[in-house]
């Protein structure tokens, strides 16, 4: 891709998309640059990534192709009143903020952009993102697969309808939390009955892991898969029954809902 990117802000997560696109070899070093308050920041992510740094925002959005605002939502009046006069009229500007809606970027800017809502997660820092995009109606498809091929490279891109992405940090940007509590447990689960625990956190995490991958490489409903482990009379389905008696699927659930009604107040701040 012969792009110029730019990142205003760069936090763990931009690092991490910064991170995926030079080890897919997308764009080159030379053609990234990141903006940070700290000079400590620029200076190591300079020192391990080798992008162009700076701790001037306008610097950092003029000529490029594709520009990401990687700052909080709070952030993102003022780094847009900073830059707006200084983007390419054709560049793509993305927000990987929870509640910054596509309608909230096109006012802010003042002008028509190309604008993209987008919704990572944590996991991307390690290759296995699962990231949420959506689009407003002047990014072309050829804009749209070169945002998805940066998105790819720190793991999984689906591109859905705005309307649908608040209910994206209940299931798959919150949601690590939840699976990690869950990691917690079952390792805690493995202590108690006598495991190290070090041991434990290992077993765990790499039986959620092939687990997930189970679900996504074999195609098949989670209810078969789960069916599959549960033989009859056998301690598996004892524990399945026992978390279907404390709540288990509920409890998921209900702090999704809460979750989702939390991320919609969000967003509705910022329409």
């Amino acid at each position: 891709m012969n792009k110029k990117i730019g990142f205003i802000g760069c936090g763990k997560m931009a690092q991490a998309i910064i991170g995926g696109i030079l080890k897919s070899k997308t764009v080159a070093p030379g053609h990234i640059i990141a903006t940070a308050k700290s000079k400590e920041t620029l200076a190591d992510v300079n020192n391990r990534l080798g992008i162009e740094i700076s701790l001037s925002n306008k610097q950092a959005a003029v000529e490029r192709d594709i520009l990401f605002l990687a700052v909080k939502p709070d952030l993102h009046s003022a780094v847009i009143d900073e830059i707006k006069d200084h983007i390419k009229p054709e560049a793509i500007i993305i927000t990987i903020a929870a509640g910054i809606s596509l309608d909230y970027l096109e006012k802010a800017f003042g002008q028509k952009i190309k604008a993209i809502r987008s919704m990572p997660n944590t996991p991307s820092l390690v290759g296995e993102g699962m990231s949420a995009i959506a689009a407003n109606t002047l990014v072309s498809e050829e804009d749209l697969e070169e945002v998805i091929q940066i998105f790819s490279s720190i793991g999984r891109a689906e591109v859905m309808e705005e309307k649908m992405m608040d209910a994206i940090p209940a299931i798959s940007s919150s949601s690590p939390a939840y699976v990690y509590m869950f990691i917690e447990a079952l390792a805690d689960g493995g202590v108690k009955a006598g495991l190290p625990r070090e041991q434990s956190y290992q077993l765990a995490a790499q039986a959620v892991l092939g687990a997930a991958k189970m679900v996504l490489e074999t195609g098949k409903h989670p209810a078969e898969l789960k069916d599959q482990v549960c033989t009859p009379g056998g301690a598996t389905i004892e524990a399945v029954a026992e978390l279907e008696k404390k709540g288990f699927r509920a409890a998921v659930l209900s702090a999704m809902e809460e979750c989702y009604d939390k991320a919609k107040a969000l967003s509705d701040i910022n329409k």
